[in-house]
């Protein structure tokens, strides 16, 4: 009776190809690496077999013969949705190719939200992965020996490959949107300070008002920190003002859906009695209740290029080392001219 296709119970190990191909475990290991020696209908019988009883060799085993995993970690601190887009272009990018990616969120699983990445890295560089794509990093990701590129890189020392959007573009255009409608009372929820795109969005928020001639006002920059809770506590600060502003700018969609639920629950209407606008264009912008006004980035092409720079120094070829995509205003129901 044949075994071919009759997956032995538990783990599939290379002694069950063998087995099921009659052939030695020497033979099915020059196959599976790629060795010469083998007879072509061997190697295809083994390799029908390799796939019907779904054998995978160990990552660890593999790179400690070639030195290489053809695995990609893709490092964030949650599955939140900003990282689920871009792990959807990593997931494109990759598809077809002879890397698979392995999703690792350090803060949920080291129980952290500070200094995540080094314990990722410690944990997985050297033997699980050929390189990394660390994700908004709350430190600058130390050296670890293997490439690593960074997506909204930390705001300290330059060093590392990055993929980024044009924030300081974005800020501004945010603002100068809310400008254009009318509002000069504009309060701003600024992001983490530790995180480079957070300053951008900020300097480009004060460099709109600059440019209108409205005096910047500090009462109207709280903290938001791209957290639900954060960005609740600082729109109440904001609505509890003597004079409240008219708009606000959250520094991302997750706020700015945040800041829309506290003026309901205030009784105000969005955007007549308050205009919001967020960041990123993440999918629930579109489905908020009002349709959220925000900066579209181009996540899953961000994901796209992160992996493209990361296999490219991975594989020691020459390319750009800093990506920087463009934002893009995109206007729906949350904004409005103030109400007189």
């Amino acid at each position: 009776m044949s075994t071919i296709g009759a997956a032995p119970r538990g783990r599939t190990t290379i002694t069950d190809v063998a087995r099921a191909a009659g052939v030695s475990v020497a033979t099915v290991s020059k196959v599976i690496n790629g060795r010469d020696g083998v007879a072509a209908a061997t190697q295809e019988r083994v390799m029908r077999i390799v796939t019907d009883l779904g054998y995978a060799s160990s990552l660890v085993a593999t790179s400690m013969r070639r030195s290489r995993t053809h695995v990609i970690g893709v490092l964030v601190a949650e599955f939140e949705p900003f990282a689920l887009q871009l792990l959807h272009g990593v997931s494109e990018a990759l598809s077809g190719s002879e890397y698979d990616v392995l999703a690792y969120a350090g803060a949920v699983s080291q129980g952290s939200h500070h200094g995540w990445e080094a314990r990722s890295l410690s944990r997985l560089g050297g033997t699980l992965i050929d390189g990394a794509v660390v994700v908004t990093p709350t430190v600058e990701p130390p050296e670890s020996g293997m490439p690593i590129v960074s997506i909204d890189p930390h705001a300290g020392p330059a060093g590392l490959a990055v993929v980024d959007t044009d924030n300081f573009g974005g800020g501004r255009e945010a603002t100068s949107h809310l400008i254009g409608l009318g509002h000069t009372r504009i309060g701003y929820l600024r992001g983490r300070d530790d995180l480079e795109s957070a300053r951008l969005r900020e300097e480009g928020y004060r460099e709109a008002l600059k440019t209108a001639g409205i005096e910047f006002d500090p009462s109207l920059v709280v903290t938001g920190e791209f957290q639900q809770a954060e960005a609740a506590a600082g729109t109440t600060a904001l609505l509890d003002l003597e004079d409240p502003p008219t708009a606000i700018f959250a520094s991302n969609d997750v706020s700015a859906i945040e800041v829309i639920r506290v003026a309901n629950e205030r009784g105000l209407r969005v955007p007549t009695d308050l205009s919001v606008i967020g960041f990123d264009d993440i999918p629930a912008a579109a489905a908020a209740s009002p349709a959220l006004t925000t900066v579209r980035q181009p996540l899953i092409d961000m994901g796209r290029a992160a992996v493209d720079l990361l296999v490219r120094l991975i594989e020691g070829t020459s390319g750009p080392e800093h990506v920087r995509m463009p934002s893009q205003l995109i206007v729906r129901d949350s904004t409005a001219a103030p109400r007189a």
